[in-house]
């Protein structure tokens, strides 16, 4: 009796191709199985069966399924289910198929470049040879290690735990009174964290950009500064929802799931992490301190701090610069006495992360008025120079990554990045990722889409198709008319709608909008504007022309734009090794005014302007050919 009352609680899933079984309690769906095999399935809407990402075959066993969401007639005959929707009735096997994976070859890792020398890291080795005690000399030994680092290092506000305390006598005269002292910053205080023997062994510092999308983790050399290994991967909260919003939800609305949204983002890192150690040969002790940029949401994940009020007026999170832990609390798998330190965010909607892009364009100490950009779910942007800084952060929507669109898709494999067209629509040549066979459309391909319908006469201005006789790519489609771009595999079409046109152009709109309200804010044209700064894996690959011409981003000459890479995980690094751009970092972000777009009524104003293509006031984009 109690073998069955076992039975009927638990379903055994076995997933393919990977192998993996996994035993979840009866009731509960496919797809918290899949999460809690760690496989990075796509569910946009954080599985309430409404982006129809997560599609699973059901080859063996029976479900109970919810709704079919977005699955044609033919997907659902031939066995395919929504996991998020779809209740194991008893022990089950699936197979998850290519489509609805998320792939890593196209995270973002260009980081930390040639390295920079270390001008006194967060975790450091000094050597020290200390004066033997004698009969008149009998100062203690904490005093005696105290004294030599006040004058070596002119810090006479060294701490020293209990720890340190009871190894130090045996080490000190072990050692002929010469040893190796490892010292520690954190909350503006130093730490002696070891006494040891003197010793050439390497140390290592750990650098993470933790991405609602992807993370990537750098390994530094903190005696060289030079970076030793560089790993990414997508965010494995992606289960959960692939934007802030959805995963805050999902932590509210779920049994421990805050501890779910948490353990998923750890387990991403820890995965890197390992992989990194494995490459260098090193063990986890030897990671002695760590640096988190994130946006704030992933940050409270990070930490397993509260998200809950972040997204309900006034927008409050629990804290914009949380004090550093130690790793074996957190759940970090490196030393677990290194410190882990979250870079500070302004509010709850700009982080760690755009802090240290600002950090490393250096705007905030030149002349020149710049303008930073990171477009993600979320435009978040800075403006200004040495004497001042305003950011804005606008819901650019989860269409430019790939989301929300049908045939959308990240920069992965087989993702249209590229798009072509001429003859007025008759003639449209894609480029993919990879040079694969079309799987979907990636942001870059989704602006060049739009750029390309304008010029050609294929959309008006508000985005709306205009059929013509001759318009043989154009059909009815399940949401209006669509557009057929490309056949991919099996022939399956790739297809981006009217409605979807039009999203897209709500999401541009966003963007624009808050560019001009901080430019009003602060009484400046948009020629005032002398650089650019674009980060991300959408800055990498986006053609500024392209962009341009669709009214996202100011018609200013190509000269004046700048692609930085991954600049969260730079940031990061810099603060790693450089006590100077921790005093730099803590200044600017005590001077970056936060614009809260949703208490300004210019903002609203401009998004409507911005609500056509490129604009509606075409003066504003005097190098787009209209119609």
């Amino acid at each position: 009796m109690t073998c069955e009352l076992e039975d009927s609680l638990v379903r055994n899933v076995k997933i393919i191709p990977w192998g993996k079984v996994v035993a979840i309690p009866a009731g509960e769906n496919l797809l918290q199985a899949i999460a809690e095999a760690e496989i990075p399935v796509r569910a946009a809407c954080g599985g309430e069966g409404a982006c129809s990402r997560c599609k699973v075959l059901l080859k063996e066993g029976r479900v109970s399924p919810g709704s079919p969401g977005g699955l044609t007639g033919e997907e659902l005959a031939s066995g395919y289910v929504l996991a998020c929707q779809s209740i194991p009735v008893e022990d089950v096997v699936i197979e998850i198929p290519a489509d609805s994976l998320m792939d890593w070859r196209r995270v973002v890792l260009a980081g930390p470049g040639q390295g920079i020398n270390p001008s006194e890291p967060l975790f450091r080795k000094t050597e020290l040879k200390l004066s033997r005690p004698s009969l008149d000399d009998p100062k203690d030994d904490l005093g005696r290690l105290l004294d030599e680092l006040s004058f070596q290092l002119g810090n006479d506000r060294i701490k020293a735990g209990l720890g340190v305390l009871r190894s130090l006598p045996v080490i000190l005269r072990e050692s002929g009174w010469v040893v190796n002292v490892s010292l520690a910053e954190a909350g503006g205080e130093t730490f002696i964290e070891q006494i040891e023997p003197l010793s050439e062994s390497k140390y290592y510092g750990l650098a993470v950009d933790i991405g609602t999308t992807t993370i990537a983790a750098c390994l530094v050399d903190l005696g060289s500064g030079q970076p030793a290994a560089v790993r990414g991967a997508y965010n494995k909260q992606s289960v959960f929802g692939e934007d802030v919003i959805s995963r805050i939800v999902y932590a509210e609305e779920h049994k421990d799931g805050l501890g779910d949204l948490q353990g998923a983002v750890l387990g991403t890192i820890n995965g890197l992490i390992s992989g990194m150690l494995d490459d260098l040969r090193v063990v986890p002790d030897d990671v002695r301190v760590a640096v988190c940029a994130g946006n704030t949401t992933m940050t409270h994940l990070f930490l397993g701090l509260n998200p809950a009020f972040i997204r309900l007026e006034p927008y409050v999170p629990v804290a914009n610069n949380p004090p550093p832990g130690r790793a074996g609390k957190i759940g970090l798998k490196i030393n677990p006495g290194a410190w882990v330190h979250c870079l500070p965010g302004i509010s709850s909607y700009i982080g760690g992360d755009i802090t240290a892009g600002v950090l490393v364009t250096g705007m905030a100490e030149r002349e020149e008025t710049a303008l930073f950009i990171d477009v993600g779910t979320n435009g978040e942007m800075v403006l200004g120079n040495r004497e001042w800084l305003v950011a804005c952060s606008c819901s650019a929507g989860p269409a430019f990554e790939g989301n929300g669109i049908r045939c959308g898709m990240p920069a992965a494999q087989g993702a249209i990045e590229r798009v072509f067209i001429s003859e007025k629509g008759l003639k449209t040549e894609c480029r993919t990722v990879g040079n694969a066979p079309p799987a979907g459309i990636c942001g870059s391909g989704l602006i060049d889409c739009l750029a390309c319908f304008y010029r050609e006469g294929i959309i008006d201005r508000a985005g709306k198709f205009i059929i013509k006789p001759d318009s043989l790519r154009i059909r009815e489609g399940d949401e209006g008319p669509e557009f057929i771009l490309a056949h991919g595999l099996k022939n399956r079409e790739i297809t981006i709608s009217e409605t979807e046109i039009k999203n897209l152009i709500r999401s541009k709109a966003a963007v624009f909008a808050g560019i001009r309200s901080m430019l009003k804010t602060v009484g400046l044209p948009v020629e005032a504007i002398e650089r650019i700064y674009l980060a991300g894996g959408f800055g990498r690959f986006l053609n500024i022309r392209q962009a341009v011409a669709i009214g996202m981003l100011p018609d200013l000459p190509e000269d004046r734009y700048a692609y930085l890479g991954n600049s969260s995980v730079k940031g990061a690094v810099q603060v790693l090794l450089s006590k100077s751009a921790r005093r730099s970092l803590k200044e600017l972000s005590g001077r970056i005014t936060y614009l809260e777009l949703a208490a300004d009524k210019s903002f609203y104003d401009e998004f409507v302007s911005a609500l056509f293509l490129p604009h509606t006031d075409l003066s504003l984009f005097p190098s787009v050919n209209f119609q």
